[in-house]
């Protein structure tokens, strides 16, 4: 790939895995847990993106940024860290990290909770985007579908043109979207010049512009003012500006991806990479003790300290209700 720009990779590290209760906690969230091969899921995004960023951006929270720290010192990664004094969403979080740039540089946008496989694949698809944003283009990450996941969002396209963005679909419609063979998961990674984004928010959102403007201004070596921070509107980057903007073009993607969102695709990972299952599909994570699964299939047992789940695999999406409950009842449990 011929550089005529800086490729700035910026990781957004919010979110705190309620799904993945008991395992992912308000003190070590999902992102950070070294489960996967002896690697956090953060490690592995900083990892995939190394040899083609020329910087790193790393946009946290003031319960997490230590977490992140550790890891880009023990990796000797040079990074800004912009650490936000309260969540304000994913629109807010990307204009500060555009702010930090210049405007011709382009970033690559991820979260840090994905596991993507078939580097290759993903390397050309990466190289795509930036081909697209050096023109332009705000660029989104489509990926091609394995199966009608109600889990992810979808993108209608036809070719690199998004026709629709559509929300996390029931089961007849995922199986529609399926059928259709132009759907895509949307993985929520995205890719553009910094000025580029930075236009497009403030056409369509202009007080979401202006009052991350006034906050990214008043930072103090990366740590952003809470009263400011308060003053912008949470709303995501998908209804800012995606589904908004005349920019937008989508590289379909053919690697691997999955954002491990729930236990069913963490199930689905660790079993093919060899994790051990009884002859019923059963499955422990968490402990070494010998476990008996009987008249139980496709279940998994997340053991921790102080609080075990049993759970069928296929309710992965209900541990969100259990941990909402818990935040009235037990919140000792989600620290």
């Amino acid at each position: 790939m011929n550089k005529t720009h800086t490729i700035i990779h910026v990781i957004l590290t919010g979110g705190i895995g309620s799904r993945l209760w008991p395992l992912s906690r308000k003190s070590q969230p999902k992102q950070y847990l070294e489960i996967f091969e002896g690697k956090s899921l953060f490690e592995l995004t900083v990892e995939r993106n190394s040899d083609i960023a020329d910087k790193v951006i790393v946009v946290g929270n003031v319960d997490n940024c230590h977490l992140s720290r550790k890891i880009l010192e023990k990796r000797n990664t040079p990074y800004l860290d912009i650490v936000e004094s309260t969540p304000r969403n994913t629109a807010a979080a990307i204009a500060f990290a555009a702010f930090a740039a210049n405007p011709d540089d382009i970033l690559i946008v991820t979260p840090m909770d994905h596991i993507i496989e078939k580097k290759d694949l993903y390397d050309i698809a990466v190289v795509d985007a930036i081909e697209k944003a050096a023109n332009g283009y705000i660029v989104t990450f489509g990926i091609v579908p394995t199966k009608p996941e109600t889990g992810y969002g979808y993108i209608e396209a036809k070719g690199e043109n998004v026709l629709s963005f559509r929300e996390k679909p029931n089961l007849v419609t995922a199986k529609a979207f399926i059928a259709k063979k132009n759907f895509l998961w949307n993985s929520g990674m995205f890719c553009f010049k910094a000025g580029v984004l930075l236009e497009e928010l403030k056409h369509f959102q202009p007080k979401v512009y202006k009052k991350s403007k006034k906050v990214w201004e008043h930072n103090d070596n990366g740590k952003l003012d809470l009263d400011l921070s308060l003053e912008i509107p949470s709303i995501s980057i998908d209804y800012a500006v995606m589904e908004r903007s005349k920019k937008i073009k989508v590289v379909p993607s053919q690697f691997l991806w999955s954002d491990l969102g729930s236990f069913e695709s963490v199930y689905d990972y660790l079993l093919s990479k060899g994790h051990p299952v009884d002859e019923n599909g059963n499955m422990t994570i968490g402990t070494q003790n010998y476990t008996a699964f009987i008249g139980l299939k496709n279940t998994i047992l997340i053991a921790t300290d102080n609080a075990n789940l049993v759970l069928q695999k296929e309710y992965s999406q209900d541990v969100k209700d259990l941990y909402n409950e818990l935040e009235l009842e037990k919140p000792e449990l989600l620290q």
